[in-house]
Formats: structure tokens, sequence, C-alpha cells
């Protein structure tokens, strides 16, 4: 696979994709690193090549919970064409992004983007588009832990993960998806067994692998279909 392939970058004309990735450089994606901290200003963008990112928000003494994934399809730092530099209030975010899938990402520093996204027109577009995309997927995201059960939910957020990571299998325990659907480990325990008796996936010691994605399709809540329309509408459509 060829190193510029996020879906956002391919999006753009040739010569501004290279004139964007001049002003970038490869980063390893290590897992359970974070890439950025909540109230913080936002030093580097990422746009994924291989790997993802869960952004998590802590709310008091609470454990954290997701609000949003970053993978290939689109990019962490896109809030950054609204403000005037780093030190901005509009550069820093609410969550933090944690590596979730190891692999890799082209990082560009802020004020590189910034300058970038000013000089691309097509780039800021896609930014701002990413922006929208963001504030409809967490507002279904919100609307989706308050009226969905825990097993949809689950479904949902399997298939989201494979398809950030391209691959069946991936690596997550019990725990770290109980703390990202905001449940009790129990929740998800019952879930992942009946999805494994139903021949859905397999869990073993971490390792998980989707063995029937059409199935567990169907088991998924509305939420994973309107997200995916979303990304489709506001970036893959003809513009």
């Amino acid at each position: 696979m060829p190193r510029s392939q996020n879906a956002l970058l391919q999006r753009l004309p040739a010569d501004a994709r290279q004139q964007l990735l001049a002003h970038c450089e490869l980063f390893e994606l290590v897992l359970s690193a974070e890439l950025s901290t909540r109230g913080r200003p936002l030093e580097h963008a990422h746009f994924p090549i291989e790997g993802f990112l869960s952004l998590v928000i802590d709310v008091d003494s609470h454990p954290p919970l997701e609000v949003g994934m970053v993978g290939p399809e689109t990019m962490l730092g896109s809030e950054l064409i609204l403000g005037g530099g780093t030190a901005s209030a509009m550069g820093t975010t609410p969550w933090r992004a944690l590596v979730q899938g190891a692999g890799s990402s082209w990082r560009i520093s802020a004020p590189a983007l910034q300058a970038q996204s000013e000089a691309i027109p097509a780039l800021r577009a896609l930014l701002e588009a990413c922006l929208l995309v963001r504030l409809h997927q967490q507002t279904l995201a919100a609307a989706c832990q308050r009226y969905h059960l825990i097993a949809p939910r689950l479904a949902r957020w399997l298939l989201m993960s494979q398809d950030r990571s391209r691959t069946q299998s991936f690596h997550v325990t019990q725990e770290f998806m109980a703390l990202m659907l905001g449940v009790r480990r129990v929740g998800v325990t019952e879930a992942a067994s009946q999805f494994q008796n139903d021949g859905l996936i397999t869990y073993h010691r971490g390792e998980l692998t989707v063995l029937n994605r059409e199935a567990l399709e169907l088991r998924a809540c509305s939420c994973y279909t309107a997200d995916k329309a979303i990304y489709k509408r506001l970036i893959t459509a003809e513009r």
C-alpha cells in the first residue's frame, strides 16, 4: 500500500497532495500512546495511514469514555483551522487522543497545517468537511449511548474498529471495550460471549477476530449505518 494512502490525502489533487506531504513527516503510532491532552493546544495534526485513534473524554472521577474514532478515513486536528495558532483556545481539545490500533501517520505541525490550509483551498474544504462530520457523528454517538442497548453498541464498535484496522483480527481487551462504551465489563462479556456462541466472532486473550461481518452488521444498532452515511454525504460525495 502506498504510504500516502489516507483517504483524505487521496482526495486532494496530486499536486496539492505533494505540496502538503512536503511539510509532513512519517510518525509511528505506538499502541496506547497519547497524541493530545485535554485542554492543551494541539501541536500536531495526524493523517493516519495504518492504525487508528480513540478520542476519549474524562469527566470528574468517572472512567474515560470514547466520543469518537479516527482512522485512515479521516484525520486528527482539523479544528486547528479555526484558531490563529497553537496557543489559541480554538486549538485546544476537550478530549484525549489515544492510539487504539498501532500503525503510522503523516504528521504535520499545527502552524504548517494552518499555513497549508490557506495555501491549498481543496485542503481547507476537506478540513472543514471533517469538522462537520465529527460534529454530526459525536451528536449521533451521544444519542446512541443514551438509547441503544449494549450488544448493538458493541457490534457497532467492533465494526468501526475493523473498518479502521483494515484487518479481520485485532487486539482489544474486554476491559477496554467496556471503558470505551461507558458500561460495566460484565455487560460487554455477556454480549461478546453471545456473539462468539453465534459464530460472529472469536475472542481469546485479547485477540478478537470477526468471523461473520454480515451477521455482525445485522446485530449493530442503526448508528453504524447512519455514521457511514454521514461520512459519505459530507466527504466522499461529489462536491
